[in-house]
């Protein structure tokens, strides 16, 4: 059942929101990688699109992240959750369906925590913004929330702190907050790499 929540929780995250809110919007006039930066994310979809257009994308990401993590709780409990949530994340970042080129999955961790760490998701938002803000670069305020995030993890565990309605905190949460930030951090290096940020 484990495996079936990883399963599940990386084919939910690998589903082409962006992509399919291009082709929608644009009537299939858009492909959304071969235009603005060439991310499949909600900036890159804003930018091309319009800012309500973004705003589809990032709740559909948003919600491929608390459907996975849902899912895998449904599937195999505390384990399945952390599990099918951190699987969303790599399916949204490395999806099979484009040869694995795929978006920078903050929108995606961000409902995956939502759904499995529900005490951080206040924390997260309030990190990345204050981080973007004060370094007015995405890149660096996302470095700063995901450090935020797996320190965040760590103490939850260590000291057993309420998670609201998530699993209970152990060292599936830690992994979950180690293995997404790591993803997430790749991406962004490799969008900065290929000019796509």
């Amino acid at each position: 059942m484990i495996v079936l929540a990883a399963v599940v929780g990386y084919l939910l995250g690998s589903f082409p929101s962006a992509d399919l809110v291009a082709r929608i919007a644009s009537k299939g006039a858009v492909d959304i990688r071969r235009n603005g930066s060439g991310n499949p994310g909600t900036l890159n979809a804003a930018r091309v699109l319009g800012k309500w257009w973004g705003v589809v994308v990032f709740v559909l990401d948003l919600a491929k992240g608390i459907a996975a993590g849902l899912a895998g709780f449904a599937l195999a409990r505390d384990v399945g959750a952390y599990v099918g949530a951190t699987a969303a994340v790599g399916g949204h970042i490395f999806p099979v369906w484009s040869r694995f080129r795929g978006g920078k999955g903050v929108a995606t961790s961000a409902g995956a925590c939502l759904a499995v760490f529900p005490a951080f998701f206040p924390i997260d938002l309030v990190a990345s913004l204050f981080g973007t803000l004060v370094s007015r670069r995405a890149e660096r305020g996302t470095q700063i929330a995901c450090a935020i995030w797996v320190t965040s993890a760590a103490l939850w565990w260590a000291f057993d702190w309420p998670n609201l309605w998530g699993p209970e905190p152990g060292p599936g949460l830690l992994a979950f907050a180690v293995v997404g930030s790591g993803m997430i951090l790749w991406a962004f290096a490799d969008a900065r790499r290929r000019g796509a940020e």
